[in-house]
């Protein structure tokens, strides 16, 4: 049995009788058997593991004042410059959040808004679309509508998007999501997937409940006909394949979904520049010495992420990779980045380069120019392996995604 209205088995429906009972002294007239069937779910119908969730998530929402949510001013770069919109319905009537998720500039993001306003953002559209998108589309169609599909288009996504920070606030909002908005989600669908992706999905993937995961569908460019099964062109933009634009003709329908775009640094707020980096290894680069930095990369395709600063001063930075088992100057080893001079006292600097082959790589900080000035370094160097499932064969027993048979 689906444990959905209407379709439960006599154990679900004891669980839910039980689970009422239990949380009689915090239900309000509004958590019907829809809203509290979604909880159980969540949690395979465990009274236990439901009953905690669900208190937790009421505790949640008095700690962060959710009646008064809609009233909250969602700061102005956030409106112009993150991604996404709802937009038509899919084939059952649905809502559909499509997003363009290449497009935004995390990094620009948070070094314009607080990583807590851009959740706040996140939950204040979650809570919209709870209590009113739902509600409308359900009194449309006669029956009760309580999920959607989000379309997550990844064209233009890049080694950018594996901003440290900019990750680690887009896994807060999936954990989020898991932990206060269960079934919520129908599908995701993934289209314009780049090589790269396997990378960034093993990054989010520990944050993805088994279900979540389950609905995940993976497609490369050609991806029309399977997506016309979910959603059909007329409720799609132009450049989607569908039939609808904006007013003007924008194939994009930019007036609905946000389309990104870079920052302007106009935004940036001079205390977010010279953010500390969590974690981070403090050392001194001695006057006209260098620093390496020794990365072992086990499985080939996959990247190194850095993060450093230094005080006062600049710093060469480069990377390589060695062509013998051991210590090797710079002029010696392949060369992946170019050694360059980087201002990191003034903005610290991260970045990433994809590993095509396996062993061992060095990130080297040259600090060889400066005879009379040692040079105070943080950094922060992690090794990402690409997620090893099956991201072709929606029939392994291994992969994560799947496409819904015709």
């Amino acid at each position: 049995m689906s444990g959905r209205v209407g379709d439960l088995s006599k154990e679900q429906e004891d669980c839910l009788q039980k689970f009422k009972e239990r949380l009689k002294d915090v239900l309000k007239p509004g958590h019907d058997d829809y809203y509290l069937l979604r909880w159980l779910r969540a949690r395979d119908f465990d009274l236990n593991k439901s009953e905690t969730m669900l208190r937790n998530h009421f505790s949640w929402r008095k700690r962060e004042k959710l009646e008064n949510i809609a009233d909250w001013e969602c700061p102005e770069v956030i409106q112009k410059y993150f991604t996404g919109g709802l937009f038509g319905v899919d084939v059952d009537g649905c809502p559909v959040w499509i997003d363009p998720f290449g497009q935004i500039d995390l990094k620009g993001m948070l070094k314009s808004a607080k990583k807590a306003d851009i959740i706040k953002a996140k939950v204040q559209l979650l809570e919209k679309l709870h209590s009113e998108t739902f509600s409308d589309l359900s009194k449309q169609k006669g029956q009760r509508v309580e999920s959607l599909i989000i379309l997550y288009d990844l064209a233009k996504l890049g080694m950018k998007h594996l901003y440290k920070p900019g990750v680690d606030a887009y896994c807060e909002m999936i954990t989020m999501f898991e932990d206060h908005y269960p079934e919520t989600l129908k599908y995701a669908i993934v289209i314009n997937a780049p090589r790269f992706f396997p990378i960034a999905y093993n990054i989010v993937k520990p944050f993805l409940s088994e279900a979540t995961a389950k609905k995940t569908i993976i497609l490369g460019t050609n991806y029309h006909d399977t997506l016309y099964r979910y959603i059909s062109p007329e409720q799609l933009p132009v450049c989607y394949g569908g039939k609808r634009t904006d007013p003007d003709g924008n194939p994009t329908c930019r007036s609905q979904i946000g389309q990104g775009g870079e920052v302007p640094l106009s935004y940036y707020k001079q205390q977010m520049l010279s953010a500390d980096i969590d974690n981070a290894v403090c050392v001194s680069v001695g006057r006209g010495s260098s620093l390496q930095v020794e990365c072992e990369v086990a499985v080939k395709n996959s990247a190194i992420r850095w993060q450093f600063s230094t005080q006062g001063y600049d710093i060469g930075f480069g990377v390589y990779r060695r062509t013998t088992g051991e210590r090797q100057k710079a002029s010696k080893m392949e060369e992946v980045v170019p050694t360059h001079r980087v201002n990191s006292h003034l903005v610290p600097e991260d970045g990433s380069v994809t590993c095509t082959e396996a062993g061992t790589y060095v990130l080297r900080f040259d600090n060889t120019y400066s005879w009379t000035k040692a040079k105070r370094l943080h950094y922060l160097v992690e090794v990402l392996e690409p997620d090893t499932e099956d991201f072709t064969n929606p029939n392994s027993s291994q992969a994560s995604f799947h496409i819904k048979p015709e």
